[in-house]
């Protein structure tokens, strides 16, 4: 008798399956592009037959919409968790700063320049683009709310600053496919300096603030 014993194989729930479909989605699209993003190729990824993905997603613009929406969660809650209670929201700016800074956030810009130029073809896509766009507002917004209240910032409208930081942050972070080598301090301090204008702080003060102290 053969002692070997063939395996069972595991059947995914639903919910699982859907869910390991949109994350190698967004792994694709963060990395490569969300050009990249097709029921073909996320098949090829996970060994699985075109029509395990269709099933799920009938069409690759709602799979390519899932799987930039989910991207760029994943990255808003790395930047700026929505709870923060390992620091002053000084501290968690300071820290978005830090993040938002350099070739570490370069994927994620280029997945944000990739989603708005397509979004004027896929509806579908747009309407992902302005739902994330509002989270990103609304995720800064609460943060400085918050500053105010504790005393750490002064403004009198939390949400157009947010908004004015993003937009600074946004058109940094349209420069990701170039060479940005000879790019003075003052245009690559410009968030910060803006941040720091908006929110009534000295200059140099988030750059100086430690960040919080974050368990991995």
């Amino acid at each position: 008798m053969s002692s070997s014993v063939e395996r069972k194989r595991v059947r995914k729930t639903p919910e699982a399956r859907r869910a390991e479909i949109v994350e190698t989605a967004a792994r694709v699209a963060l990395t490569e592009g969300l050009e990249c993003v097709t029921l073909r190729r996320i098949a090829e990824e996970l060994a699985v037959r075109p029509g395990l993905i269709s099933h799920y997603f009938p069409s690759a613009e709602e799979l390519v919409a899932e799987a930039f929406a989910v991207a760029s969660t994943g990255e808003l809650d790395s930047l700026l968790p929505a709870e923060r209670p390992h620091g002053t929201p000084a501290q968690y700016l300071a820290r978005y700063f830090a993040l938002s800074a350099g070739e570490a956030y370069d994927d994620i810009s280029r997945l944000w320049i990739n989603a708005r130029h397509l979004s004027r073809y896929r509806p579908v896509l747009r309407d992902r683009v302005a739902e994330q766009e509002r989270a990103s507002d609304d995720r800064l917004e609460g943060l400085i709310r918050e500053g105010v209240e504790r005393g750490e910032f002064r403004t009198d409208d939390p949400r157009t600053a947010a908004i004015q930081i993003l937009v600074v942050l946004d058109g940094l972070g349209a420069h990701a496919n170039t060479d940005r080598t000879d790019r003075p301090e003052a245009v690559t301090r410009m968030a910060v300096t803006t941040a720091e204008r908006a929110l009534g702080l000295a200059a140099g003060t988030l750059t100086g603030t430690p960040p919080p102290t974050v368990p991995d």
